[in-house]
């Protein structure tokens, strides 16, 4: 195991310094997902040789180290954010995450897509992207490739969000004052990172309410869980030739997630603790991401089709055009 733990840790060593160059810096383009397309170029073209006893390594860092890096995740947030911008903003946000997802489930069963696939973009584009993606498939436990595909889709459409909203604002076209511009940013682009490069793209007025509703978005990512896990269990149950009831296996990682928002909300560590902490926490998700790629495939992109990019397409036009107008109506 070792062997594919290090070969990881090697990767996310790279996906980091490559973060750091200008060009993707300016992308506003997370060290994860450097890590994913490092891990999937690797997958397609080195990893027929790599020796199979590695492959345990592999695993245990989509899997185990995915887990832990989520729990850390919660020491990004306090529930002090929530009551900086007002029930109001709290409502959008509730507005948007069950939106997406019911959007996203109808339009994957027109599609006729993969479930898991459906699930886990619809997650991605509801609730912050690749980590929200990535905290699903802990709970569903689904197939690498899946995952990658995904993720894939987030990204594009968070990237496309992160220039598009800036220039629709500053021309005019989004008629927001910076208040309401800055729910409707927080409430809809996919990524924390993109968020905060639209943010600042738009003024200091827009960016520090957007990035408060963007973390108030991620901690909905605990009950999202709870009600997928709920829905798996249940799903085994019908599926069960006995008919008996499903086990929900409580996701541990979410809960444990929503406990470091409590502790931190009490500001008892040190900023710079806490900034390393999430520094470390980054790295963790990176060798999560790296780990997933390296189990994705050309092939397995193809078997996956152009339906999940079509509905996250379907999903974007909805966040643009449902956040725009609540953000309005709720704020106006």
């Amino acid at each position: 195991m070792l062997h594919g733990v290090l070969l990881i840790t090697l990767f996310s060593c790279a996906a980091f310094y490559i973060g750091e160059m200008d060009f993707v810096t300016s992308l506003r383009l997370s060290p994860m997902i450097v890590g994913i397309v490092l891990g999937m170029l690797y997958a397609n073209s080195l990893r027929n040789n790599l020796p199979e006893t590695w492959v345990p390594g592999i695993q245990f860092c989509s899997k185990r180290i995915l887990r832990v890096g989520i729990v850390l995740y919660g020491f990004r947030l306090t529930f002090q954010d929530v009551t900086a911008v007002g029930l109001t903003a709290v409502m959008v946000d509730a507005i948007i995450v069950v939106g997406t997802l019911a959007i996203g489930m109808f339009v994957g069963r027109l599609l006729k897509m993969d479930k898991e696939i459906t699930l886990l973009t619809s997650v991605g584009s509801a609730i912050c992207g690749a980590a929200a993606v990535l905290g699903a498939e802990s709970a569903i436990r689904t197939k690498a490739y899946k995952t990658a595909v995904a993720v894939s889709t987030v990204v594009i459409f968070g990237t496309l969000s992160m220039f598009l909203y800036p220039v629709l604002y500053r021309n005019g076209v989004f008629d927001l004052t910076p208040e309401q511009m800055g729910i409707f940013a927080g409430s809809t682009i996919h990524e924390v990172a993109h968020v905060v490069g639209a943010g600042n793209a738009m003024g200091e007025s827009v960016s520090s309410i957007a990035i408060i509703v963007k973390m108030i978005r991620v901690m909905m990512l605990v009950p999202v869980l709870l009600v997928i896990t709920w829905f798996v269990a249940r799903a085994a149950a019908g599926k069960s030739d006995m008919g008996e009831k499903g086990k929900i296996n409580i996701p541990w990682f979410a809960i444990l997630f929503l406990v470091v928002i409590g502790f931190n909300s009490f500001d008892l560590l040190p900023e710079s603790v806490v900034n390393f902490i999430n520094t470390f926490d980054t790295f963790l998700l990176t060798m999560a991401m790296t780990a997933l790629g390296a189990e994705t495939s050309i092939e397995k992109f193809k078997k996956a089709g152009a339906k999940p990019f079509v509905l996250a397409l379907m999903l974007q036009l909805w966040l643009i055009f449902g956040g725009f107008s609540l953000a309005k109506w709720m704020m106006g």
